[in-house]
């Protein structure tokens, strides 16, 4: 078994890998074969403990209000 997590949604992996589209392609064809995608969407459990602990840098924030 393998498991392959990202921050990234598949259409932006060829970002990844130098913008090579051909690459990126071959690659997800041979991960996602008979494969099982599991999609999580909110905020990470460790963002939130820290942001109620007010531990949270302001990058960070950012970043998250962004994706929204």
């Amino acid at each position: 078994s393998v498991v392959v997590t990202s921050n990234l949604p598949f259409s932006q992996w060829s970002n990844a890998f130098a913008d090579d589209t051909t690459l990126t392609a071959a690659l997800l064809d041979r991960l996602l074969h008979h494969s099982h995608i599991i999609q999580i969407s909110g905020e990470s459990y460790r963002l939130k403990g820290k942001r109620a602990l007010g531990t949270v840098p302001t990058v960070l924030q950012n970043e998250s209000e962004r994706q929204g």
